[in-house]
Formats: structure tokens, C-alpha cells, sequence
């Protein structure tokens, strides 16, 4: 009987600690010395994005300059909607995965 419980409460879906959106375990990414929290994919990578601009600003180069750059253009195209366009959005969702 405790086996059917534990196979339940595996199915049931789990809120990421971000956005509150509902996620299997499967889909979340765990925190070592804190494993209630669960982040889901796509804050992990928000968060990984966040870091290397905070260790950017710490650290500065003419390469993180070029992030920086490559960060502001991002934030246009997210602030102005261009990444759901039928035609545009998805060459810059698929760029958007592809530079730092």
C-alpha cells in the first residue's frame, strides 16, 4: 500500500520555486544543500543567464562588453515582443539559445 502512495505523489506535479508553473520531478532542477527546492528548466537557464552577468559585471573585459551587448539587444527584442512574431520570432528564439 506504500508503494501506490509513493508512485501517486510521484506523479503529482510539483511548482517551480521561480514561477510557480507546475512541472513534473523530472522536470525540475534540484539545489544541492536545499532539495525542496525545485527550479524548472527554463529558470535554470534565466538563472545560469543572470549569473554570468552578474560575474561579467564583476569582472570586466572586452568580452563581456560583447555580452553586454549581445544582453541589451535580448531585452529589446523581449521588451518589444519581436520573439513571438509568426516569421521573425522563431530565427530569434533559436539565436536567443544560442548566444551568451
Amino acid at each position: 500500500m506504500t508503494t501506490a502512495a509513493t508512485e501517486s505523489d510521484a506523479a503529482e506535479p510539483l511548482a517551480c520555486w521561480c514561477c510557480g508553473s507546475a512541472y513534473r520531478e523530472a522536470e525540475l532542477v534540484r539545489l544541492g544543500n536545499h532539495p525542496e527546492v525545485g527550479v524548472c528548466l527554463r529558470c535554470a537557464h534565466f538563472l545560469h543567464q543572470q549569473a554570468r552577468g552578474r560575474e561579467d559585471a564583476l569582472h570586466p573585459s572586452p568580452a563581456t562588453r560583447v555580452r553586454d551587448q549581445f544582453r541589451a539587444g535580448r531585452r529589446v527584442v523581449m521588451q518589444r515582443g519581436w520573439h513571438q512574431k509568426p516569421v521573425i520570432g522563431r530565427p530569434l528564439r533559436w539565436l536567443g539559445r544560442r548566444l551568451p
